[in-house]
Parts: structure tokens; C-alpha cells; sequence
């Protein structure tokens, strides 16, 4: 049954190549909003909280501080719509999902930026 299922998104999902990315990383993501006949390119940039799937049905979520209010997206990284993604920041965090980001604010809300 798992084959099939794989076969089939196979045929169906194209992949597109993004860069790698991880928890604590700041992204920027460009994707297309249909608004009636026009078609413009909004983008999101914030913190990735979490990664979650595997394969074609992997998502991400983003979170970013609007307004001083918090406001989350997750993608799925197979989105038709999805342009790009570019990596701004590459943050030093030791969990994968990291949850306890919603309750920082201020300064404590701060990632350690990794230098290569």
C-alpha cells in the first residue's frame, strides 16, 4: 500500500530543489497569491520552528513577530506555488522543534547565529 502511495507521488508532485535548511534558521519564502486574474509574489520571513514528514509531504513551519503580535505559516515544501527559498541566517539551536520559542520575547527571543 506505502508503494503505491509513493509511486503516485512520484508521478504527480514535481520536486523542486531548495536550499537545506534547519530549526533556528531564518528564512525568507517567496510564493505566488492569486487575487482573481492577478498573480503577484508575497514573501514570509522568520524563524523555522519545526520541519516535519519526510519525502514529498514534508512541511515547515515559519514564525515571525507582526506587529508585536506572533504569526505562524507552515509550507509544505512541494507547494505549487512556492518560487524560492532563501536562507538569511543559519541559527545554533539544539532541539529540532523548537516550541519554546513562542513564549521569548525581547532579547531572550534571540538565536546565536552560526558563522561559517
Amino acid at each position: 500500500m506505502e508503494a503505491t502511495i509513493r509511486e503516485v507521488e512520484n508521478e504527480l508532485i514535481t520536486k523542486k530543489d531548495f536550499p537545506k535548511f534547519s530549526a533556528g534558521d531564518t528564512i525568507t519564502v517567496y510564493y505566488e497569491i492569486r487575487e482573481g486574474e492577478k498573480v503577484r509574489t508575497q514573501f514570509f520571513r522568520g524563524v523555522v520552528i519545526q520541519i516535519k514528514g519526510h519525502g514529498l509531504t514534508k512541511t515547515f513551519t515559519i514564525r515571525k513577530i507582526s506587529n508585536t503580535i506572533g504569526v505562524e505559516r507552515i509550507f509544505p515544501i512541494n507547494m505549487p506555488t512556492l518560487q524560492k527559498i532563501e536562507v538569511n541566517k543559519r541559527g545554533k539551536v539544539r532541539q529540532s522543534r523548537i516550541f519554546y520559542f513562542r513564549k521569548l520575547r525581547g532579547k531572550k527571543a534571540r538565536i546565536k547565529e552560526v558563522r561559517k
